[in-house]
């Protein structure tokens, strides 16, 4: 253990020997220039080369003086020692670092799916974003992933092309996968150039320039514009992709259009202007560029910083909601940290405004102020104090307590409250409003039984803010942990209550029949990873029980009762009446769970009664729908309708809160309930020898073959298939594919079972 920490301890020394300083004060003054700013990160399936490409930018960019590599274990970006024995990226990690006098921020994230809630907060504080693709696989099955994801924030992108020095890698099939498989435009910009079967450079098919890397470690390139006389085939293949880059931008960008109109010709075109138009459809998200290279290999990632700087924009070439605060302070919080030496670290981007060490702030989400400490800049896991972070850019404070990942925060609650008067001002607009107006906010605007004024909108568009990137995605394993000794169940209690608030993707409960603390995440290698971070960062030995699968359940039919409660707790006596009835509704959304009935009768007596006692029926809703009849599972998919409800005076909210939830257990017991189990999207992608061992094993495990292609000589089979029957399932494909096949999964659906599975998972759960 002394070795090991010493070893660590000489890492870190090494590295912080090779971080320069984080900039000039020329740099300063150059970083509060808004358009100067890219706040971008870099997105990919596993192994597709984000942490080595990360890696270079900061080589290149001079932060760093020596380059690290993922299987050294030496990047900055991947400082946990989990990242470094495992080799991949489980926690985002921001730097900044210059490129040709702009300021560049960037968020690498984790490309296994397990990790994907931290993939879905870094896309809420984005302008714009990398997707990294392998170039001889083009989109895979976590490019899917994120793409999605990326789609939801509204992220501008380009696409890198890496790993182009393979002899399998093609540009044009890579190009043909996001086209088809993305559903978008995609802009070929780069093409590979290529010496004795070696990528030595690439075309960029804006400038009809030749860029070539030299001998050394990628620092050094040599740019020659292309000529008919001297490059013959070259210049000819290279001008009709120049032609097809500018037609595809005429037919989305008016601008070019007309310039083209007036030049008559696609050949005459200026490359700022043609810049601009990628630029342009970029922010729009009308096409896509595709860039090239290969970071391993040190070709291609100068080029990308300039296509960063270049195509995706500026902090304040977004979300216009932010600009209500004008220069008052506002910034979401995208990461929670815990740090040895210096507490807990919160991750602010900021989008307006500045924040000073040690400023009060107030948290929108929790309607509460809070003072930081220390505010600094972070690098990875070396972090520089500051006096002062000014808006666009990400900043890290100390000393906050109940500020969450996903709070918006601003100065004071004054600020807010002007925020929001100025957004009912901007709102008055019919452009603006078309414009700030999301469909999720028209879908509750929809709802409401009057016409919403510009002041209630403004409310609505601030509070869908403060949700953005609230959703946590749905937990498929749980396991119970066991500190060794009872004396250590408050440390242990203690670290999963900081690890919770580091990944909200962990949820943590206690189980009321045994007592045993269970813990739920998003695979077998999540719940690994957390058992080992509490063995390595707290000291505590603990054990994890076997996985279980999180089963949910669904009603089958409907049913009504009627709850009466009079009883006399202390000196008060409660008595509550209530009357609830269930029913399965498929897709049904968090805010339509809960209805109440509209018959004359029972509206009126509820509407006496329902302002003043919402909160408590509620809390019973979510009590009841935690635990359903026929396995104790969680309840989806349904719809609870309140017929009545009558409290008499002095009884508690504790009381009706107990009643609905005692009333709905008694529905649901009697509506009936069946198990839905997970089901998983799983892509395999093996050698052609060994396809058809893993596809009978795929048919022993339930799972329905949806689509099988040939890629490079390897056959890639995409099935969905119940999770249940894929414990342990990277010990099986290793053993029937001799090592050659790998695989990826992600949450598909739940899924009802057949009598006969769910009696076997009754009986695996149960023990009987």
């Amino acid at each position: 253990m002394k070795s090991f920490c010493v070893v660590n301890y000489y890492r870190k020394f090494l590295r912080n020997v090779q971080i320069r300083r984080y900039c000039s004060a020329e740099e300063r003054k150059e970083k509060n220039n808004s358009s100067k700013i890219r706040n971008i990160g870099i997105l990919a399936h596993i192994d597709a080369g984000k942490t080595t490409t990360t890696e270079r930018m900061l080589f290149y960019s001079g932060t760093i003086r020596s380059m690290g590599e993922v299987h050294h274990g030496n990047t900055v970006t991947d400082y946990m020692e989990q990242e470094r024995q495992r080799g991949i990226t489980i926690t985002c990690a921001a730097v900044s670092f210059p490129w040709k006098g702009y300021q560049i921020n960037l968020i690498d994230t984790p490309g296994h799916i397990d990790f994907t809630m931290e993939v879905e907060q870094s896309l809420a504080v984005l302008d714009g974003a990398v997707v990294v693709l392998d170039g001889s696989a083009g989109v895979e099955a976590q490019t899917l992933t994120v793409w999605r994801q990326a789609d939801t924030y509204r992220v501008p992108r380009v696409l890198y092309l890496n790993k182009l020095d393979r002899s399998d890698a093609d540009v044009a099939a890579c190009a043909r996968s996001v086209q088809d498989k993305l559903q978008v435009t995609p802009l070929v910009l780069h093409w590979p150039v290529q010496y004795e079967g070696k990528l030595i450079g690439l075309i960029d098919l804006i400038t009809l320039e030749e860029v070539i890397w030299t001998h050394g470690r990628g620092q050094n390139l040599t740019r020659r514009k292309l000529t008919e006389k001297s490059d013959g085939k070259v210049w000819e293949t290279s001008l009709n992709e120049h032609r097809k880059v500018v037609d595809t931008l005429s037919s989305l960008d008016d601008q070019l259009a007309e310039t083209i109109i007036q030049q008559e010709s696609l050949d005459n075109i200026n490359s700022i202007e043609i810049t601009q138009a990628v630029r342009r459809c970029t922010i729009d998200m009308k096409a896509f560029p595709i860039l090239c290279g290969s970071s391993y290999k040190n070709i291609g990632v100068q080029t990308l910083m300039d296509g960063v700087v270049s195509y995706l924009p500026s902090p304040f070439e977004g979300n216009r909601i932010y600009k209500s605060f004008e220069k008052d302070l506002s910034a979401r919080v995208f990461k929670v940290q815990h740090d040895d030496q210096r507490g807990v670290l919160t991750f602010l981007r900021l989008y307006s405004g500045e924040i000073n060490k040690g400023q009060k702030i107030y948290n929108l989400a929790r309607d509460k102020s809070e003072q930081t400490g220390l505010l600094y800049v972070a690098l990875a896991d070396d972090y520089q104090p500051v006096e002062k972070v000014t808006g666009g850019n990400i900043a890290v404070v100390s000393a906050l307590k109940a500020t969450m990942s996903g709070d918006l925060i601003t100065s004071t609650q004054a600020a807010a409250n002007r925020a929001k008067d100025r957004l009912s001002t901007m709102l008055k607009d019919p452009v603006v409003k078309e414009e700030l107006m999301m469909p999720s906010a028209r879908l509750r605007l929809q709802a409401m039984d009057t016409e919403p004024t510009t002041i209630e909108i403004a409310e609505e568009l601030l509070g869908i803010a403060l949700e953005i990137g609230a959703t946590v995605p749905e937990a498929v394993f749980l396991c119970s942990v066991e500190p060794p000794s009872s004396a250590l169940q408050p440390a242990l209690e203690t670290a999963l209550a900081e690890l919770a608030r580091e990944d909200p993707s962990l949820r943590v409960s206690v189980d009321d029949d045994q007592g045993q603390i269970v813990l739920a995440g998003m695979g077998e290698l999540h719940l690994e990873i957390i058992k080992e971070r509490i063995i390595r960062e707290y000291k505590i030995d603990v054990e994890l029980g076997p996985p279980q699968i999180s089963y949910k359940e669904s009603l089958v039919g409907t049913a009504q009762h009627t709850l009466v409660v009079d009883r006399k707790i202390g000196n008060a006596r409660q008595q509550v009446k209530v009357t609830m009835s269930a029913k399965h509704l498929k897709a049904v959304t968090p805010d339509k769970v809960l209805k109440l009935d509209r018959t004359a009768e029972s509206a009126a007596q509820l509407s006496q009664v329902w302002p003043r006692h919402q909160q408590a029926v509620r809390r019973g809703l979510a009590a009841a729908l935690l635990r359903g009849p026929r396995l104790a599972c969680p309840l989806v998919d349904v719809q609870v309708t309140l017929h009545w409800l009558e409290v008499s005076r002095g009884s508690a909210d504790a009381a009706v809160t107990a009643a609905v939830a005692q009333c709905l257990r008694k529905v649901f017991t009697e509506a009936e309930s069946v198990l839905l189990e997970p089901v998983m999207l799983l892509e395999l992608v093996v050698p052609d020898s060994h396809s058809s061992r893993l596809l009978s094993d795929l048919a022993r495990r339930r799972a329905e073959v949806q689509h099988i292609h040939l890629r490079h000589g390897n056959k890639v089979i995409q099935c969905l298939a119940p999770l249940s029957e894929l414990l342990g399932y990277s010990t099986t494909v290793r053993s029937l594919s001799s090592g050659l096949a790998t695989f990826t999964m992600e949450f598909h659906s739940n899924r009802q079972m057949s009598p006969r599975d769910e009696e076997k998972a009754i009986r695996n759960v149960t023990g009987f």
